[in-house]
């Protein structure tokens, strides 16, 4: 009886310790992938700010922080099949937070570009907004979405969901707007930018992304030979604060000509300041379009651009000086990295013409914006 006992006790203890030794294998892993796909980025105050990993099997990848919604890196290879980080960008959180950060790869709103003195009118109630920009309201104000830190919703190795509750008057703007954005990145080397929200008041809303390209992965120190073709046949033309006058001049035989592709450095000493403008893009509705391509021959990559929006805001970095130091030690001069970003038109609820940027309530907006990556 002994031996039995004994025996018995023994089967006991030893398929125990093989079911907790299993589940602490689960366990284990558990982390270990987390950690694969999360890091740890820094903390402001009592909040933690994380950079997410996007990666497909081609071995393409993008970083995320929940602060500002922020991309902070592209990895996609270029002909030679060499990787390369391809926009402009800080090493950890101070720089993303220093003054003088001109929204390095962040998410801009509740209305990205600018607003007239800060004022609008809506349903016979006139808004005053912060002014941040030469009397103007520029991307969300003093603290805009790029500012704060947006909720996970859900996370994994292809996609990023984040969130925000935008409280009425913040900022000046109307409404209690629910913000989502879902960053994914496709086995075809697509950064996929899926963006919604909602209000209980009327609010504009105009919602982009401000990443920075330099397609050269840092080997060159401007984007004057990139090469850029945007499907535009007009463009907003604007006064010297750069407010548009509420014309759409043709592109035709003048320097702000992309519809076939160019270099960028031909005609930018043509424009004053250089380019930043935003193109009047030729498309039917709000279908998910092809709109323009951005290519480097040197390294044989090309982006293209596809998205629902009606507008597309072509910048050169025209206001980066140098002062600015981004990864591996590299002084970001003017011209350094430019901005691609789909959206309404800027001072959209001024300008009665242009494209409707009111949300009501009951109402969802949505916009869709790809830029694919490859080489040639």
């Amino acid at each position: 009886m002994k031996k039995f006992f004994y025996l018995a006790s023994s089967l006991i203890i030893f398929a125990a310790c093989n079911q907790a030794s299993k589940e602490e294998k689960e366990e284990s892993a558990q982390p270990t992938t987390q950690s694969m796909n999360k890091q740890f980025f820094g903390s402001i105050g009592n909040d933690s700010v994380y950079q997410f990993t996007l990666k497909n099997a081609k071995g393409t990848e993008v970083k995320i922080l929940n602060y500002g919604g922020t991309v902070t890196n592209i990895l996609v290879p270029d002909k030679n099949n060499e990787q390369g980080d391809v926009i402009l960008g800080f090493v950890d959180l101070a720089g993303y937070q220093q003054t003088g950060n001109p929204y390095f790869g962040c998410l801009v709103g509740r209305y990205a570009n600018r607003i007239a003195s800060g004022k609008f009118t809506l349903d016979g109630k006139t808004y005053t907004l912060a002014t941040n920009n030469n009397g103007n309201h520029l991307h969300g104000g003093l603290k805009g979405f790029d500012k704060v830190i947006w909720n996970v919703d859900a996370s994994d190795s292809s996609s990023l969901q984040l969130s925000y509750n935008s409280k009425d008057g913040e900022e000046g703007y109307p409404g209690n707007m629910l913000v989502k954005v879902i960053y994914s990145l496709t086995p075809d080397n697509e950064l996929k930018i899926d963006y919604t929200a909602t209000t209980d008041k009327a609010t504009p809303v105009n919602l982009t992304n401000h990443t920075y390209f330099n397609l050269s992965a840092g080997k060159d120190s401007t984007i004057l030979d990139h090469e850029l073709m945007l499907n535009a046949d007009q463009y907003t033309a604007v006064n010297d604060k750069l407010i548009p006058t509420g014309q759409l001049p043709s592109v035709k035989n003048t320097p702000m000509d992309f519809t076939k592709a160019k270099r960028i450095g031909n005609d930018i000493a043509k424009v004053k300041g250089g380019y930043d403008h935003n193109w009047v893009l030729t498309k039917r509705g709000n279908d998910l379009t092809l709109i323009g391509t951005l290519y480097h021959p040197a390294s044989g990559r090309l982006m293209e651009i596809y998205t629902t929006q009606p507008g597309i805001q072509f910048y050169t970095g025209n206001f980066l000086t140098g002062a600015l130091t981004g990864k591996n030690g590299q002084k970001y001069i003017q011209h350094s990295g430019l901005c691609l970003e789909t959206q309404h038109f800027p001072d959209s609820p001024n300008q009665p013409s242009f494209p409707n940027s009111i949300l009501k309530p009951g109402e969802t907006y949505h916009e869709v914006t790809v830029y694919k990556f490859s080489t040639k």
